[in-house]
């Protein structure tokens, strides 16, 4: 149910969802939940640039995805599992209709819901991120940040992509602009320490998440609408934060591991085409795309 719904957008949007309805209804979400004693907080691009508010015009320069594009195509929360059982009657209240369970969505511990005019999806997910190349737990974190998972949580979770696009890679410079580098958990700073020692533990983690940061920062001479002090501080905090990574005392299994390398998989494959076919949210993307 709720698959083929039409897509119904204003005349005025000249077919393109602005970037504003995300940033509204991703915050409209998490505060009816948080009426209904449900812990819900935004994830992704839209959870990144809730964050950079300030950023805007920092934001603007970098174009997402391109000029004239739509900036973002659905919603990503995470929750408790504890409260997944709740989580249907909080978007039924507010007009969702929730997609029935797949392989898909039962392997990868989500709900997908669907905006009542089909202008987007949402997909909620619960404790773990699994639909990730190197997984992320989010056990007893949501409560440090709102309306968005904590800070370092949203730098990890772009940079722990292995095809890494050039949107995740702008995502990652407005975080980095718009926050400070910290050594301990602060709501408006990124815990370089934390960072650290997660990847000091996990080899793989680690080559998918140096290996980014220093395509960033390779790329920054090509973002022509960068202003030098911008590019400056930028490529001083990916330093630091490289800096910081190697310095932290590695784990028996990370040296054991580092030894093989990449000549053997580091990563975990995500949903594809390929890898779920007619059962992963991909089907419903292609489907909006021909339309």
């Amino acid at each position: 149910m709720g698959e083929e719904r039409e897509i119904e957008l204003p005349p005025e949007w000249g077919g393109i969802i602005p970037s504003t309805v995300f940033l509204d209804e991703a915050r409209r979400i998490v505060e009816e939940a948080q009426t209904k004693d449900l812990t819900l907080r935004v994830m992704g691009g839209v959870g990144i640039r809730l964050h950079c508010l300030d950023y805007q015009d920092f934001a603007n320069r970098m174009r997402r995805l391109g000029e004239g594009e739509q900036e973002f195509t659905d919603l990503d929360f995470m929750s408790y599992k504890k409260q997944r059982n709740r989580m249907k009657d909080l978007f039924d209240s507010i007009g969702y209709v929730k997609r029935r369970a797949t392989l898909s969505t039962a392997a990868s511990e989500r709900q997908i819901y669907f905006h009542s005019k089909g202008w987007f999806f949402v997909d909620v997910f619960f404790d773990k991120l699994l639909v990730a190349n190197h997984p992320l737990d989010f056990s007893n974190r949501l409560e440090l940040d709102f309306p968005t998972i904590p800070l370092t949580d949203l730098l990890l979770e772009k940079l722990q992509i292995v095809n890494f696009s050039e949107k995740d890679l702008k995502d990652t410079l407005i975080l980095l602009r718009a926050h400070r580098l910290e050594q301990r958990e602060e709501s408006d700073g990124i815990d370089i320490r934390r960072i650290a020692q997660l990847l000091s533990k996990d080899w793989g983690f680690y080559y998918t998440l140096t290996n980014n940061l220093k395509g960033v920062e390779a790329f920054l001479p090509r973002l022509r609408d960068l202003k030098e002090e911008e590019t400056q501080e930028l490529r001083s905090k990916i330093d630091l934060l490289l800096e910081h990574i190697e310095r932290e005392p590695k784990s028996m299994g990370w040296r054991m591991r580092a030894k093989v390398g990449a000549r053997k998989t580091w990563y975990q494959p995500v949903e594809t085409t390929e890898t779920v076919g007619e059962f992963g949210v991909w089907r419903l993307l292609e489907k909006r795309e021909r339309k």
